[in-house]
């Protein structure tokens, strides 16, 4: 495969006959190019070419197994044209490094599937659900976005989902996040479903193991596929249920070229095999959303009356005269009054209270006590930080260069101040308000799964939080503005996705639970979590990026690269007529540069900016200047992401 974007084509090479029946569409084979031996994958067998001179002979068929399916490889050119991409990047991703030993072990056949009748109970709650099931115990095309209660038991619902698609004969994927919503998924599915039907496919399995499981799909063993983002392009056979679960994590977002994210590449699929689909999660993303306004997908929500029983009561910071009177500090201090009481209620009733933290580490920036000027470090300008709380010197997060002697580099002073606060300080500090509490940390590389229903103060970063027995009884929303104050385009959409992820883990407001967020309560993410309407907050967003001119609403490709690379590549590509380009800028010295190029010099970043009808043909044009410039050699690579995550 060459990944060299002016070569991102078919070439024709001779069968000899002894090869030929080894050498069928989808098999990987060893094929000379340009004197050197490289691997690629046979698309089709023909009886002449159109090739106009000598042809060279197919070195070795590598394996008989066919690993590339012809549904696959549409969905690897689709996502290559989507992206602006390769498709030899693509199959990078779609198709995991073979293992011989494990291709000569024999194979298992598919076997009858036994799957334990579906209780429709739960579902009943969400408007539509039963016609939802029965399109697809129909085999229908039926596309949803579901929007789980509070409380809810996701994987539990999810595994429902899939039990009624294999059980009407068909296939299922199941794409979640990460290990843990894997780990999640499967074993609820375990329950309603042969355990010999199910996969599950994570990142963290060997390669043996992982080719095992892989070829277990593609031979058609497996009727229900669980994993993470690269489990999307998974052979399942005769799929007919993609699901997604809280799409708007950074995890299902690929961090190698093409840079493709799951939930597209998982519609793109429903798309082209006409089978039905899901998204799902606590809240809701605008991509989302914006599949529902289109018709493409229907909702898949409870009533107003079962939301509002379900939730936790949310409280905020008052903004009214009295409230000022009554807690002067409250706007100031990190713990207000209101979310001291909240815990001291919940752990006096003798539950466990959850502590949600922006940051992990100790103190994981540093500022100048007199100026406010942000601690650098003298050798790459990365942010400082202090480890712990006898660290002899602060840490640099970019090159982790100690830093004994601090100086303001601006005013002199040694004095330094903290400006955000970790998770383990604030355990620190939270152990002294409740003296004799147990306190328990949860991020980083010490997750914990699951507390028990005892009194304790439960300090987790977002993700991380532990899921308590019978629920937790308060929850702590802390440094807010850590999260709404971030400048990127997803910052009100994503933390109210990490505050509603803490919120679901607590009691309802009948039994007590209280979620009580320290930011203003005028602020409109936090309005969205007061009333539990993230449905609301998405239309909101999906509206105002309209309006702006942002994603969804319109398609947007971001080139990064020198600023001759950049521009010579923009002067290439026949753009569309309706192109706007916007830019460029420099990026951070801490920025993540193309491949291939210098860590000296400037990166810039140019944004192009076409109608939503118009997203193909500008990555069309992309990837079409990025194949000539290839093929120059005159130019540093440029890195093209179409739809980023992150615009700024």
């Amino acid at each position: 495969m060459l990944s060299v974007p002016h070569l991102d084509r078919e070439f024709d090479y001779l069968v000899t006959a002894e090869q030929s029946d080894d050498a069928q569409p989808g098999v990987r084979v060893r094929v000379r190019f340009h004197g050197r031996l490289v691997d690629a994958f046979i698309l089709e067998r023909r009886s002449e070419t159109d090739h106009v001179g000598k042809l060279g002979w197919l070195d070795r068929v590598i394996s008989a197994e066919r690993v590339l399916t012809p549904d696959v490889r549409r969905l690897v050119d689709a996502v290559a044209a989507r992206y602006a991409g390769t498709r030899a990047d693509v199959l990078r991703l779609a198709i995991p490094p073979r293992h011989a030993n494990v291709e000569k072990e024999t194979p298992a056949g598919p076997a009858p599937v036994t799957v334990a009748p579906v209780d429709m109970t739960h579902w009943d709650q969400y408007g539509r659900a039963a016609q939802f099931f029965a399109a697809i115990r129909d085999g229908r095309a039926a596309r949803a976005v579901w929007q789980a209660l509070p409380g809810e038991r996701w994987a539990d619902r999810l595994a429902e989902v899939a039990a009624a698609t294999v059980d009407a004969g068909r296939g299922v994927l199941a794409i979640v996040p990460d290990q843990r919503d894997v780990d999640a998924l499967h074993e609820a599915s375990i329950r309603l479903i042969d355990e010999a039907a199910l996969v599950a496919l994570s990142a963290g399995l060997g390669p043996a193991q992982r080719y095992r499981r892989w070829l277990s799909v593609l031979r058609g063993s497996a009727r229900l596929v669980i994993g993470t983002r690269s489990a999307v392009f998974a052979p399942v056979a005769d799929l007919g249920l993609v699901l997604v679960w809280d799409d708007g994590d950074d995890s299902l977002a690929e961090p190698r070229a093409p840079y493709p994210h799951a939930r597209e590449v998982a519609m793109l699929r429903a798309h082209q095999l006409r089978c039905a689909a899901m998204i799902g999660g606590y809240s809701r993303t605008a991509e989302a959303q914006a599949l529902v306004r289109s018709g493409w997908a229907h909702d898949l929500v409870a009533p107003r009356p079962v939301v509002r029983t379900r939730a936790p009561r949310v409280i905020a910071l008052e903004d009214s005269g009295f409230a000022q009177e009554r807690d002067p500090a409250a706007h100031t201090a990190r713990l207000p009054s209101m979310a001291l009481q909240a815990a001291r209620s919940a752990l006096e009733a003798g539950r466990p209270v959850l502590v949600q933290v922006p940051r992990r580490g100790y103190v994981p920036a540093l500022a100048c006590n007199r100026c406010r000027t942000i601690a650098r470090c003298r050798h790459c300008t990365g942010p400082l930080s202090l480890p712990d709380r006898d660290a002899a010197g602060a840490l640099c997060r970019w090159c982790g260069r100690e830093q004994p002697a601090l100086r303001c580099a601006r005013c002199g002073s040694d004095a330094v101040r903290a400006v955000v606060v970790g998770a383990r300080r604030t355990a620190e500090e939270l152990g002294r308000a409740f003296p004799g509490t147990t306190v328990v940390t949860s991020g980083g590389d010490a997750v914990v799964a699951a507390v028990s229903a005892q009194p304790a103060l439960v300090v987790a970063t977002p993700g991380a939080e532990p899921v308590a027995e019978g629920g937790y009884g308060a929850a702590l929303l802390l440094d807010a503005w850590a999260l709404l104050g971030r400048q990127d385009l997803r910052a009100a959409e994503d933390t109210l996705r990490r505050w509603m992820a803490a919120a679901t883990l607590v009691r309802s407001r009948n039994d007590g639970g209280v979620v009580a967020v320290v930011a203003e309560s005028a602020v409109p993410t936090v309005q969205a979590l007061i009333r539990w309407d993230p449905v609301g907050h998405a239309e909101a967003e999906l509206a105002a990026r309209d309006e702006v001119g942002l994603p969804p609403g319109v398609h947007m490709a971001a080139v990064d690269g020198a600023p001759e690379a950049v521009a010579a590549l923009l002067q290439t590509a026949e753009l569309p007529d309706s192109a706007e380009l916007l830019g460029p800028v420099d990026l951070p010295l801490g920025a993540r540069r193309p491949p291939g190029v210098p860590a000296a010099g400037p990166i810039n970043r140019m944004l192009v900016r076409v109608p939503r009808t118009e997203g193909l043909k500008l990555a069309a044009a992309l990837r079409r200047a990025t194949g000539v410039l290839s093929a120059r050699h005159d130019q540093q690579p440029v890195r093209v992401q179409i739809d980023p995550l992150h615009i700024g």
